[in-house]
């Protein structure tokens, strides 16, 4: 049986990315999704302070960042028929030691039981530079 692959919120860069967040003007014109489902696999792409219709959340704030892109996770699982119990894996990117315990606070309230793989880096930049970390998951959507 070949398993059915959905694409859930798909976007193009040049409509997504506001003008003025520090990031040069995007030449590039890509098409994503913020998720995909093939069967009960799940991919999202990787969440930071943008909500899903493209606001930036948290300024200079790793921990409202952290809560905005965990929120998006949710979000996007439920949009696909998954919940936060279903992540598998998560990696967590952070532009700075010093925000570890800032952020994972705030991911230990979100994933409270879900204990998921997790693996850490601190990395020299994202993105954009207003971007102080980002969260990639994935997760197997349980069967009903």
């Amino acid at each position: 049986m070949t398993a059915t692959t959905t694409r859930f919120r798909t976007f193009k860069t040049e409509q997504f990315y506001p003008a003025g967040m520090g990031a040069p003007e995007h030449h590039v014109q890509n098409e994503f999704s913020m998720a995909v489902r093939s069967g009960r696999r799940m991919f999202l792409r990787g969440q930071t302070g943008f909500d899903l219709d493209g606001n930036f959340h948290g300024l200079d704030n790793v921990a409202e960042q952290t809560r905005q892109a965990c929120r998006n996770v949710k979000q996007l699982l439920e949009e696909a028929g998954g919940s936060m119990q279903d992540v598998c894996k998560i990696t967590v990117y952070l532009t700075e030691r010093e925000y570890r315990s800032e952020a994972y606070a705030v991911i230990a309230e979100h994933f409270q039981g879900v204990f998921p793989c997790s693996t850490g880096l601190i990395v020299e930049g994202l993105a954009l530079p207003e971007l102080l970390m980002e969260i990639d998951v994935e997760a197997v959507i349980r069967e009903v």
